[in-house]
């Protein structure tokens, strides 16, 4: 299933807004984040992860899949993460199984086809749940805040060297859309 059979009748922004209101409608909020830098996780392989330690760079912070229309994505973002690795910037990519079940790999399946396949080199974290309710990550219910969560894979979010979030893209907008290119240049150039 594509994300414009899924949203059949409706606007790309019907199906975020929808997704927005029902994170509004979520339980209310697992203690005070002010910054996405303050959170923790697992990497991909299972191993604790703090954020902080990008604190200071730009990420982009994607929910990822293996089996998804959009998964081709992963060789852009890639690239952008070389190109830019080195200015301060990082990708950050989290499995997801919400949308249509396409990320149903075990870690080492993940890893493994990330590596063979795009030769992913940047960071991957343990597969976790976006969407609003009692399962959600607190990576998500964080990044919900910004009145977006995502509405299919590999939707974006920049990060700024705080931690705040800066902007968000739906799954439409590739790793090299001048818009996407400009709010991370953009967030780099903040002091």
């Amino acid at each position: 299933m594509n994300i414009s059979s899924l949203c059949k009748g409706f606007s790309l922004a019907c199906v975020v807004v929808a997704a927005s209101s029902a994170f509004a409608q979520s339980p209310s909020p697992r203690g005070t984040v002010t910054s996405f830098y303050d959170l923790k996780t697992s990497a991909l392989d299972g191993k604790p992860a703090d954020l902080g330690q990008f604190r200071g760079k730009v990420t982009l912070v994607v929910n990822v899949a293996s089996q998804c229309g959009f998964t081709p994505q992963y060789e852009g973002l890639e690239n952008l993460y070389r190109e830019l690795s080195d200015k301060g910037f990082s990708v950050l990519g989290f499995p997801s199984n919400d949308f249509g079940e396409q990320e149903p790999g075990t870690p080492q399946e993940i890893a493994t086809f990330c590596k063979l396949t795009y030769d992913v080199t940047f960071p991957m974290f343990s597969k976790l749940v976006t969407v609003a309710g009692p399962g959600q990550s607190p990576v998500y219910h964080f990044l919900g805040t910004s009145g977006h969560l995502p509405a299919w894979n590999f939707s974006k979010y920049v990060i700024g060297k705080d931690g705040r979030i800066v902007a968000f893209f739906p799954s439409e907008v590739t790793p090299d859309a001048p818009e996407l290119r400009r709010a991370i240049t953009s967030a780099l150039a903040a002091k």
